[in-house]
């Protein structure tokens, strides 16, 4: 769960024409085949892009699946799968055109009866999607003809395009779905790339497509997605040019990189919301006065600094560059004599406190040691837990076994993406606010820049009041990249690698 260069807010602007995209040429794509050679941090749960919330699989299945539409380098939402689309007059019927001649990678033809078949499995009960509740506005989903298809909606819902153009909304073939297919170890689609192998703890390996849509991509033939964990050995990889792109840089790797010739780093403010998560269903930290105490006690700009090479801290759950966002990092300054006054106050706590820490990502590691330091300081006593980033997933995430945790929550193309988890108390840190799902659904209702902002900025100050987590702060992101690398892109708010216009120079 973790993004870099922030974008725009994706508006949901109609579309009425598609790029001028072909049938996916291969003659620019056949002079460069060479294999990217890519370290990901840590290993996917599943390659599934319906059963899961890790950020991981999505940077993966971004050059496996394609989406209807989709983000481009400035956030604003355009063309994929979809050639164009239109909103009737009362916001509840949207209807997409697809784009005809494309071909999944089992050589089926896409249609509109895989998009009604993948929104079917994402929405089923049965199969609890960590991402269904963004699709709750939806009654149906209906094949008008072979390349149109039309979501009717009981309501307005303002963040559909966002939801849509998420990796979670990737587009499976539907024959497929019927037949029972492995999605999360064999997944299929009409991306730039085809999977190949999946080595686990190892790497991930994918060929390029070449019927591909967009003519000229994806430039590379293979991808290597090399599971690499510890920041010394990325960057190591990197500085030989055994790695072209690697995705976590440590403070004191920065300069060496950029005084490097063969290397250069791409820098900006993530969508990332840093946070050490906190168990709101666990006494004592079911009482708020704890929950301020543990903010009060940590040093935010220090955390940020050290474990995550820089970043700005933050008072509440939205990213600090987003357009939607309130700075409210001032009501819980570090104050430790503070943050022990409140404890005597709610009573102390008395036990060690479960903190448990996704063991993959090293920066996480880091912080959870500083927080276990600040905490101490406090009179709070925390003992460290490391599991494996699946049995974070299932186990911290899925089943709330911890009382603090670490983690970044990767941006989202709409706030409601973000504040959605807490439309309800069934979410890992157990903590929601009764006028939470009227402020998410007026949001929903409204299609206005300034009205949106309103209810979300309200939305921004119960959290902050009520504190489910400590808010830490919005890291900047690094990504580090051979001098010969040239097309990279990130979709910043979703923290997902576009690979289709990567070359050599």
């Amino acid at each position: 769960m973790k993004t870099t260069l922030s974008l725009a807010l994706a508006v949901c602007t109609l579309v009425a024409a598609a790029p001028a995209f072909g049938a996916g040429g291969r003659e620019a794509a056949s002079a460069q085949p060479a294999t990217l050679q890519f370290a990901l941090s840590g290993n996917p749960n599943t390659l599934d892009p319906h059963a899961t919330a890790g950020t991981l699989t999505f940077q993966v299945l971004r050059s496996v699946y394609d989406t209807l539409v989709e983000p481009d380098e400035s956030g604003r939402i355009v063309p994929a799968l979809a050639e164009s689309w239109g909103v009737s007059a009362d916001g509840l019927h949207w209807t997409f055109h697809l784009r005809s001649g494309v071909q999944f990678h089992n050589g089926d033809e896409f249609t509109s009866k895989d998009v009604v078949a993948t929104f079917a499995r994402l929405r089923d009960p049965g199969r609890a999607s960590t991402h269904a509740a963004e699709f709750a506005a939806v009654t149906a989903v209906e094949a008008l003809d072979r390349y149109t298809v039309q979501f009717s909606l009981e309501r307005p819902h303002a963040p559909l395009l966002s939801a849509l153009a998420s990796g979670w909304s990737a587009i499976l073939p539907q024959r497929l779905i019927a037949n029972g297919h492995d999605f999360g170890g064999s997944p299929v689609g009409t991306g730039p790339f085809v999977f190949e192998q999946w080595m686990r703890d190892n790497r991930i390996t994918l060929s390029r497509n070449e019927r591909y849509w967009i003519e000229g991509q994806p430039a590379v033939a293979r991808v290597n997605f090399n599971i690499i964990t510890e920041v010394a050995v990325q960057v190591q990889g990197l500085l030989t040019g055994d790695l072209h792109i690697i995705d976590m840089v440590g403070p004191t790797d920065i300069a060496r990189i950029e005084r490097n010739p063969a290397t250069r780093l791409d820098t900006g403010l993530s969508s990332l919301v840093m946070v050490m998560a906190i168990n709101t269903r666990r006494p004592p930290l079911s009482d708020v006065r704890i929950r301020r105490a543990l903010n009060h006690a940590v040093d935010k700009q220090t955390i940020l600094d050290v474990a995550y090479a820089g970043g700005r801290p933050i008072g509440t759950f939205m990213d600090a560059g987003d357009p939607f966002a309130l700075d409210l990092a001032h009501l819980h300054p570090h104050d430790p004599e503070r943050a022990r006054a409140l404890i005597r106050e709610a009573g102390g706590v008395n036990r060690v406190l479960d903190l448990v820490l996704p063991q993959n990502f090293e920066p996480h590691v880091r912080a959870g040691e500083m927080y276990q330091q600040m905490l101490a300081q406090a009179g709070i006593e925390a003992q460290i837990r490391l599991v494996d980033w699946s049995t974070w997933l299932s186990d911290v995430y899925g089943a709330a076994n911890f009382d603090l945790t670490v983690i970044g929550h990767t941006g989202k193309l709409d706030p409601d993406g973000r504040f959605s988890l807490f439309e309800t108390d069934r979410n890992y840190v157990g903590w929601s606010h009764p006028e939470i799902p009227r402020l998410l659904q007026a949001a929903r209702l409204e299609s206005e820049f300034a009205g949106r902002r309103e209810y979300f900025a309200e939305i921004q100050r119960l959290l902050a009041e009520e504190v489910p987590f400590v808010f830490v702060g919005t890291n900047y992101r690094f990504i580090a990249m051979r001098e010969t690398i040239h097309g990279f892109h990130m979709d910043g708010k979703l923290d997902t690698y576009d690979l289709r216009r990567v070359r050599f120079r």
